[in-house]
């Protein structure tokens, strides 16, 4: 990762390790097997790292069965909301979990990741986007996802920073939606998260936002009130903090909450 998105990721570590000081650790990991079923509502940009999650769980808790359910985070808070099964809720925007706590939904949110913004191009980088403020250009078709969804929020907050006004040839409904629409060619650019870049792989490629334009995006999760399996959504919970989930939201190159 190049030089000022490392001492970005530096900083808000080094921010996150100050602020436990003094304070308990995090929930520690279950001793004991797992084994139930439960939902799960997540936020598209966690479906990598919670599939590779429940490989990790699923190894060492024969009897876990875990179903996920990847959407943009307004989309799950909505479902949530009209009564849709769920046992366990996470989303990428602590603004949207408050509308299920506002609601009395859910059990008090806990974070337990932190993701950058980056522009996703063409592998190569065809069209030479060099920075947010090429973004403006004409000749670009660029893509975002609408502001109702959590990424698209952030990238309108680092693009007005800028002063850098958005044509979008289109507004998706998540995150993943948009980083397609880039990896198959429909549009030259979008903003995601660094984590969706990554997820990419040699379909796509990363332009850095530097430190002091980018926005830090913080996942908080929590149990669902009218859940039958409490316990276990509890614990689900408990090891994205401390345990297989943490470790594997750190192997996608998200940050620690």
């Amino acid at each position: 990762m190049p030089g000022r998105q490392q001492a970005l990721r530096a900083f808000v570590i080094a921010c996150v390790l100050l602020s436990a000081c003094g304070e308990a650790g995090p929930a520690a990991t279950p001793s004991t097997r797992l084994s139930g079923s439960l939902i799960v509502f997540a936020a598209a940009s966690l479906s990598e790292a919670l599939t590779d999650d429940r490989t990790q769980l699923g190894v060492a808790n024969p009897g876990l069965a875990l179903t996920f359910s990847f959407a943009g985070s307004q989309q799950l808070v909505a479902q949530v909301q009209a009564g849709a099964p769920a046992d366990v809720v996470a989303t990428a925007d602590e603004a949207v979990m408050h509308e299920l706590v506002a609601a009395n939904l859910v059990e008090p949110p806990r974070n337990f990741a932190r993701n950058l913004l980056e522009v996703v191009v063409a592998p190569g980088n065809p069209k030479a986007v060099r920075s947010l403020r090429d973004l403006s250009r004409p000749d670009l078709k660029v893509v975002l996802a609408a502001p109702s969804v959590p990424a698209g929020k952030y990238a309108r907050q680092a693009l007005d920073r800028q002063g850098v006004q958005v044509q979008e040839v289109s507004l998706e409904l998540d995150v993943k939606s948009e980083l397609q629409k880039v990896e198959s060619g429909e549009a030259d650019a979008g903003i995601v998260y660094v984590t969706d870049v990554k997820s990419a792989g040699r379909m796509a490629m990363g332009v850095e936002i530097p430190v002091e334009q980018n926005v830090v995006a913080a996942y908080p999760v929590a149990v669902v009130k009218g859940t039958k399996s409490h316990q276990l959504a509890e614990a689900f919970a408990d090891q994205l903090i401390s345990g297989p989930g943490a470790e594997a939201l750190r192997a996608r190159g998200f940050l620690p909450p």
